[in-house]
């Protein structure tokens, strides 16, 4: 293993920060894998199992069984990790700048699209490795002007070259779920299916450019604009894991999340095929992947103390309740309803509620939104 420090503050700043990364295997021998948690750093359950990684990453290089590289960013977010208000932690967003620590970063397309001209062919693996060696050269140039910037420069850095990118997120409270490209719906089934995420929610472009696209996105984009002419794959899967709720942090859990993942780098061929616990099959998923445009928000129609009747992981018909929304003065109660069939994969963790609250997410199998897609 080799361990890298980065420094992240410019001289003379009123603090400073760093990040540490662990590399494992050999660059080049084989498939890039990037795994990062809590880049947004409220969000604990996967750096707990970040460690059981590493503790088997370890195990696995004295073993020789590591075919390729894997990256390992245990504490993406350590900017957030310092921050607190009133006691609380609060590490979703930059309070320097009020950017959401998972948006933002560079779409480096927008400049490959030109540098790429004249220097593509028919062979799909020069033009893979022609594309990394542009990405990596834009991130390069990006010039950051705050300490967040610089620390997604440095994340996209060590990522946008990869074969496979982890970002190891949780929600509010949830069971576990997937979001990733469009066009990586087959290559994503697999990890799906050793997770036993309860929906995998695909788009094009969520909006307001979040980590898993700038490490993916760029692909079918550059495939786009050269309309065919070369062949471009989606040569990352880069996805989004919500590691079910921000409270679900134990030994048990956390291990067994790490070795589905350790599973699915084995079926990926980045590790032995005897290197973890993969099945001889893959289990049944527990969904079908539906549009991140299909996902209904429900929204708190007014204050309350809310209380749930279903439990997350159901699946609900449109007019279905799933909960009641309570004035403690008058003891009016509004029953809260779905208005699209699927499943209930997140909520609230609050027990009273302000009104615009989002109280629910419905995974619906048909898409009816645009724009920005993604929760603030």
């Amino acid at each position: 293993m080799r361990t890298q420090t980065h420094a992240i503050s410019a001289p003379h700043a009123n603090a400073a920060y760093q990040l540490s990364s662990f590399h494992f295997g050999t660059p080049g021998a084989g498939k890039k894998v990037y795994i990062q948690a809590a880049l947004h750093a409220d969000e604990v359950p996967g750096m707990l199992v970040a460690q059981f990684l590493r503790r088997r990453l370890l195990e696995l290089e004295a073993a020789g069984q590591i075919l390729g590289e894997v990256v390992l960013v245990p504490a993406a977010n350590p900017i957030g990790l310092a921050q607190a208000i009133h006691g609380a932690p609060f590490g979703r967003f930059d309070l320097t700048t009020g950017t959401n620590f998972n948006r933002a970063y560079k779409h480096v397309a927008d400049e490959l699209k030109l540098s790429l001209a004249g220097l593509l062919n028919d062979d799909a693996a020069h033009n893979v490795a022609t594309i990394r060696a542009h990405a990596l050269a834009s991130v390069a140039r990006w010039q950051p002007n705050t300490d967040a910037e610089a620390l997604k420069k440095i994340l996209l850095g060590m990522a946008i070259d990869a074969d496979i990118v982890l970002d190891l997120h949780c929600d509010n409270e949830a069971v576990l779920h997937i979001y990733a490209g469009t066009p990586l719906a087959a290559a994503v089934a697999p990890l799906s299916a050793l997770m036993g995420a309860h929906a995998v929610l695909l788009a094009l472009a969520a909006g307001e450019e979040p980590f898993d696209e700038a490490c993916s996105r760029l692909w079918w984009d550059l495939d786009a604009h050269f309309e065919g002419r070369h062949p471009i794959p989606p040569a990352c899967l880069s996805t989004t894991v919500e590691l079910r709720g921000e409270m679900e942090v134990g030994y048990a859990l956390a291990e067994r999340d790490a070795e589905a993942l350790l599973a699915f780098l084995a079926h990926s061929g980045v590790l032995a095929a005897d290197a973890s616990s993969l099945p001889a099959e893959l289990p049944a998923p527990l969904c079908q992947p539906t549009p991140l445009e299909g996902v209904e928000p429900i929204l708190a129609p007014h204050a309350g103390v809310l209380v749930y009747t279903r439990d997350m992981g159901e699946r609900l018909q449109a007019g279905d309740a799933f909960g009641d929304l309570i004035d403690p003065v008058t003891g009016a109660t509004t029953t809260l309803r779905c208005t699209v069939p699927g499943v209930f994969f997140a909520r609230s963790g609050h027990r009273h509620v302000l009104r615009g609250m989002n109280v629910g997410k419905i995974a619906g199998a048909t898409a009816f939104r645009a724009g920005k897609l993604l929760s603030q």
